[in-house]
């Protein structure tokens, strides 16, 4: 019989001059709001800042440039579980002989496939970038349904577990029936997963964080590092948390403004880089402003703002017990200085079968875009032990 599976098909998305001139036209007739005296980053976004880059946004950036850069990526979509998925899929280039290992990477947010394009030459050719030819790995990187150029689900949003069963089911269509998986932000929940539902296909799962913990057992059971980093995490929720509530319950609300407004949408995407990012509080130490605005107008032309947010009220409704479940997989941590929330080494014990935990010495929330080269060689490292030749 024929093979009924979909073909991925090539992709490619120019924008449109009338797009590009409405975006344009919105941003030279933005309303600005007054600020407090010196308010700075303190009560949200920078108004001088975004000034500053909003006009360059209309009158300097160059889209187009930064469309070509990204179209150099080989990118498909492919109807997966009745929707339609956007991922670059990336060969290796290895020496002959060697073994490959297939590796997905799951982003999160505010960003898109975007998070891994400064990563993707690195781990797919490492030896032209001088390290061992042989840690060579084919990558793909889909955007999550509602993110980038991925199909936005038109019933209920999708948690992390059904995207990790979407992305098992691509892999497989690709032809890998074994794969390592890594990610941060809802990337690391989505890895998690993968690695609990999937471990007969997941040989390994590397994260940089943990996620916001959950323990419903008995607090007098934790370590004393544990109760202080839960502590730290309600402190941090209390005073940076207000995103991710708006986000939960009431997503609607903000994606009106946030769709409709590209200075708005700037303002809630950059204030997150700046605040997650080693930046030492100068947002352009860690992301040009050509590279912020590449992000932030990917979430422009796809509409995703909203179908992006509405994933926190997903993930907040998943059971205590699927949080609570302990990942089998050998699992290893890059926890990088500039990241919120970074779990202690009991939590990761308790949560994980580690085999490896790591602090580079540079680096926030958006690692594999702030330091990739630091990044790739925290994969190359973990997953060098896990390469064998069934893994094709």
């Amino acid at each position: 019989m024929p093979d009924a599976s979909p073909r991925p098909k090539p992709f490619t998305a120019p924008a449109s001059s009338a797009a590009l001139e409405d975006l344009r036209a919105r941003l030279r007739a933005t309303r600005w709001p007054d600020a407090p005296e010196d308010a700075g980053w303190g009560l949200g976004t920078d108004l001088g800042y975004l000034r500053e880059l909003v006009e360059y946004w209309a009158d300097g950036f160059d889209w187009q440039a930064q469309e070509s850069a990204l179209a150099r990526f080989p990118r498909f979509r492919v109807p997966v579980g009745g929707l339609g998925i956007h991922y670059v899929h990336a060969r290796a280039v290895a020496p002959t002989g060697s073994t490959v290992l297939p590796l997905v990477l799951s982003h999160g947010w505010p960003d898109s496939f975007w998070r891994y394009s400064k990563v993707l030459p690195l781990l797919t050719d490492p030896g032209a970038h001088g390290a061992d030819p042989a840690d060579a790995f084919d990558v793909v990187v889909p955007d999550m349904p509602g993110y980038g150029y991925s199909d936005r689900p038109t019933g209920p949003p999708l948690d992390s577990i059904a995207v990790a069963g979407l992305w098992a089911e691509l892999m497989g269509l690709l032809g890998y029936a074994r794969f390592g998986a890594a990610g941060g932000d809802i990337g690391s929940h989505v890895s998690r997963y993968l690695a609990l539902d999937h471990p007969d296909r997941v040989v390994a799962v590397h994260r940089t964080d943990a996620g916001v913990p959950v323990f419903t057992g008995d607090p007098t059971d934790l370590a004393p590092e544990e109760r202080a980093w839960f502590e730290s995490v309600a402190a941090w929720g209390a005073s940076e948390g207000a995103y991710a509530a708006m986000h939960r319950t009431k997503p609607q609300t903000a994606a009106f403004g946030l769709t409709d407004s590209p200075a708005g949408l700037a303002a809630w995407i950059v204030e997150k880089m700046w605040a997650w990012s080693a930046c030492g509080g100068v947002v352009e130490r860690a992301f040009t402003k050509d590279e912020i605005l590449t992000n932030v107008t990917l979430y422009w032309l796809t509409g995703t703002i909203g179908s992006s947010m509405r994933m926190y009220g997903a993930n907040g409704a998943i059971a205590p017990a699927q949080l609570g479940r302990r990942v089998e997989v050998p699992s290893g941590f890059s926890l990088f200085p500039g990241d919120i929330v970074r779990p202690p080494r009991a939590w990761l014990e308790r949560t994980a079968n580690v085999a490896r935990v790591t602090e580079p010495e540079r680096g926030g929330h958006f690692a594999a875009f702030e330091e990739p080269e630091l990044y790739a060689e925290e994969l190359r490292a973990f997953f060098r032990p896990y390469r064998a030749p069934s893994l094709g």
